[in-house]
């Protein structure tokens, strides 16, 4: 039972660390909001400073961990889980008590840590070891590849589908981090159900706007 709320608790504070994360980098990919010319020169000076500063670089070291353990986490607790349950033949009526997506969350989570392998791969690997083209300024054009990716409405399906998915994860992920840790109480529990549904639907409206806008205007 002990090993149990430790790990719980582990997967609160990575998740909750990687909702942090979600903010920051959705601020960095606004950017490519902005007018063509000044969103290439910008956007490229930005991954240019975090491909270079070093805090930056030991906080990434933080979120690889924090996404590996959160990950481990969520399929050793939802293993343990179904031990647990027993027979498998007793009809399900958790859906009377619970929402699909809060059933879901192992299937939404592998959902989103394949995309996240694919996005790193086409982004992050490329960037770093690949070779690409230098903007006015002298920055890889990190931008260009970006504007290029989701011109194919494949990837703009693709990666709006994962970050659905993200979406009804955090939808419960959120609160349930608050539970893990102990911070419930009656008091303030519809405030913090209402905050991780509001910051749910503003990651999803977030990231989800940019490959659209890209897609029908560049």
């Amino acid at each position: 039972m002990k090993n149990a709320i430790t790990r719980k608790n582990l997967m609160a504070l990575t998740g909750l660390f990687l909702c942090f994360f979600l903010v920051i980098h959705l601020l960095g990919n606004l950017q490519l909001l902005l007018a063509p010319d000044k969103a290439q020169l910008q956007y490229n000076l930005y991954s240019d400073f975090l491909s270079n500063n070093i805090l930056i670089k030991i906080i990434s070291y933080v979120l690889y961990a924090s996404i590996l353990a959160h990950t481990i986490d969520s399929i050793y607790l939802t293993i343990k889980a179904k031990k647990a349950s027993g027979s498998p033949y007793v009809r399900d009526r958790r859906n009377r008590a619970s929402k699909w997506y809060a059933r879901q969350m192992m299937l939404l989570g592998t959902i989103v840590f394949a995309f996240l392998v694919i996005h790193l791969k086409n982004f992050w690997f490329t960037y770093k070891f690949g070779i690409l083209p230098a903007d006015a300024n002298g920055n890889k054009d990190l931008y260009g590849l970006v504007v290029n990716s989701f011109q194919d409405l494949w990837y703009v399906i693709f990666y709006s589908i994962a970050i659905l998915a993200l979406g009804f994860h955090l939808l419960h992920g959120f609160f349930s981090a608050f539970r893990s840790l102990g911070l419930y109480h009656p008091t303030y529990d519809k405030l913090v159900k209402s905050i991780g549904v509001l910051f749910a639907l503003a990651i999803t409206a977030g990231y989800v706007i940019i490959p659209f806008y890209i897609y029908l205007n560049l």
